[in-house]
């Protein structure tokens, strides 16, 4: 099974905005996600997905096709230009991306038995606040 990588939508406050900017940025049927960082176990994440973080939930997912290396330093993360979305599942924000392993992703089609995912946002970033979800 491959291994995933979580990352905050920075200034997607929706789902059709990160449609829209994934949209925007395609080429090729495929599209690039800059990091700085170089994940150590790279190997394991092609064929993988890169998560997308939408104000504290994942929302959506796109496969990880290859890393290639920039001129600058940095990293592109070569993902597929299909957004695919997944049952909304909380996750607090971070910066850059983390691991996730396969075992806690959603995958597209799934249901949500737990009701978290369909809470209004705000809600939900004050319970997980106070630890209550």
């Amino acid at each position: 099974m491959p291994l995933h990588l979580t990352k905050v939508a920075v200034g997607c406050r929706t789902i059709e905005s990160l449609e829209k900017r994934t949209v925007s940025r395609a080429a090729n049927g495929e599209v690039r996600v800059v990091t700085r960082m170089r994940p150590k176990r790279m190997p394991e994440l092609v064929g993988g997905s890169l998560y997308w973080i939408v104000r504290h939930r994942l929302v959506a997912c796109q496969t990880i096709l290859r890393f290639e290396d920039r001129p600058d330093g940095r990293l592109d993360i070569v993902c597929k230009d299909r957004l695919d979305l997944v049952p909304p599942q909380p996750k607090r924000g971070h910066q850059g991306w983390r691991y996730l392993e396969p075992d806690g992703a959603p995958l597209p089609g799934d249901h949500d038995e737990s009701g978290l995912g369909t809470l209004p946002p705000l809600l939900f970033v004050k319970l997980s606040a106070l630890a209550l979800v």
